[in-house]
């Protein structure tokens, strides 16, 4: 179920409605890249993964792969991006219940819901295992219904509704209403929607069967992006006119905006509720995830040792804690200093995703020839290798080369590369140190710890 839905969030459900406004009806091409994108990634981190399992993942593999400061860098970034997660979801839950009780300030919410998902991280994996699959469960079934109901809409089925057709996406301005040159920034969006799928390879790491797990989840990648995400982006550009001001209201957002749309009564709570979950979902993956990559992390040594130390239950505490105090800072920053600060923050880990899936790519064009010398068996292989694999190394450098000179994604692009350069500067320093140590050694000590 974590496979299935566990990451499905804001992103999705609100988010969504942002790249529509962008790029109109051709948001669906932004969406069949990206989730192409993504089943290929989570193609070559299963290879990895299930001859390798680990709950440091990719960060354990670009270690091994390309070196200690790759597995540091990008190891920490992704660290950094699940807790700026925390606030945002956590803010996003707050908001909607601020809306129902409107006497509890949001920032009282935000901390209660952080402290609440906190507390099922800090005891056993079982207690983050059960949470995602209630919470992907409902997701699921929300979702369902969803696509069921829109497209009894859209062939005319629905009773009481007079919106059907496709002809809104060729309407209101023609399939590229903003140019084809808008398909790159809502690419960004729908990645950042998409992030989240590799975290089943890291909880795979701590059940009972990894290489079955890692297998299966691997599998459902391409049909759970065509339904949940393909199908229902599509109705919702069939439905609701790219430039109809609601899908970029946080109070609405695009699968909300559609169901007002058909006429379905109490669509706005209802969507409240699903989003209630959905948040409460992400917040609590961002909690597992930043808390197991910096776990990891600090048992390579690339981190406070006291970090990689496990309670009983085999829970990494310490680890938990450290992500979910910098998580509470970023929660109380949002609402007690100016905005700006909090939007900047947020912009340092705005490409992070394409970064994280440009390493995965570069790792396993290394690592299979490594795992293949060594005799090491491969339950998953990637496809067509190496030609899909240097595809997507090809693919993204691009993608960031337009960004960085040709949209408006210019703040979160430059934010993201100035934070790269600092921490892989770091992971540069703490790989010579480790050299340097490993060089006044005992005499005749390899000088790679691996």
């Amino acid at each position: 179920m974590i496979s299935i839905a566990g990451v499905i969030g804001a992103g999705l459900f609100i988010g969504s409605g942002q790249a529509i406004a962008d790029a109109g009806p051709a948001v669906i091409l932004a969406y069949v890249a990206a989730g192409t994108l993504v089943v290929l990634v989570m193609r070559m981190l299963g290879e990895m993964a299930a001859a390798q399992p680990d709950s440091g993942s990719f960060s354990t593999y670009a270690d091994r792969a390309i070196g200690r400061w790759a597995g540091f860098s990008i190891g920490w970034l992704y660290w950094w991006f699940w807790v700026l997660v925390i606030p945002l979801e956590a803010t996003a839950a707050a908001n909607i219940l601020a809306n129902w009780i409107p006497a509890v300030d949001p920032w009282i919410w935000a901390l209660l819901i952080t402290t609440a998902l906190t507390a099922t991280n800090l005891f056993s994996v079982k207690n983050y295992g059960e949470f995602e699959f209630w919470f992907a469960l409902l997701k699921v079934v929300a979702i369902i219904g969803f696509i069921a109901v829109c497209a009894l809409a859209v062939l005319g089925l629905l009773p009481g509704s007079d919106v059907s057709g496709v002809s809104r996406l060729t309407g209101e301005g023609g399939f590229f209403p903003n140019g084809a040159g808008a398909l790159p920034a809502a690419l960004l969006t729908t990645m950042f929607s998409f992030m989240g799928t590799e975290i089943v390879t890291i909880a795979a790491a701590e059940s009972k069967d990894p290489e079955k797990q890692i297998g299966r989840a691997t599998r459902s990648v391409i049909w759970r992006i065509s339904l949940f995400y393909l199908a229902s982006i599509f109705l919702i550009t069939c439905l609701v006119p790219w430039n109809d001001s609601r899908l970029t209201d946080p109070g609405y957002g695009s699968f909300s905006t559609a169901l007002a749309t058909i006429g379905i009564p109490g669509a706005t709570t209802i969507m409240d509720v699903v989003v209630l979950v959905a948040v409460a979902s992400c917040l609590n993956s961002a909690l597992y995830t930043a808390s197991r990559m910096a776990f990891a992390l600090a048992r390579r040594g690339d981190g406070p040792r006291r970090v990689g130390h496990t309670a009983r239950g085999g829970v990494p505490r310490a680890a938990v804690l450290l992500s979910v105090v910098v998580g509470y800072l970023a929660v109380i920053a949002n609402y007690v200093v100016p905005e700006k600060v909090f939007s900047t923050l947020l912009a340092t880990s705005g490409a992070v995703a394409l970064l994280v899936y440009l390493v995965i790519a570069i790792s396993q064009l290394r690592m299979r020839r490594a795992l293949l010398a060594r005799g090491v068996e491969l339950p998953i292989r990637m496809w067509a290798y190496p030609y899909l694999t240097w595809g997507v190394i090809v693919f993204i450098p691009v993608v960031l080369i337009y960004m960085a000179i040709g949209s408006d994604l210019q703040l979160e692009l430059w934010s993201t590369a100035i934070t790269a350069v600092v921490v892989v500067a770091l992971g540069l320093l703490v790989q010579r140190r480790q050299r340097g140590r490993l060089g006044t050694g005992v005499e005749g000590a390899s000088a790679d710890p691996r």
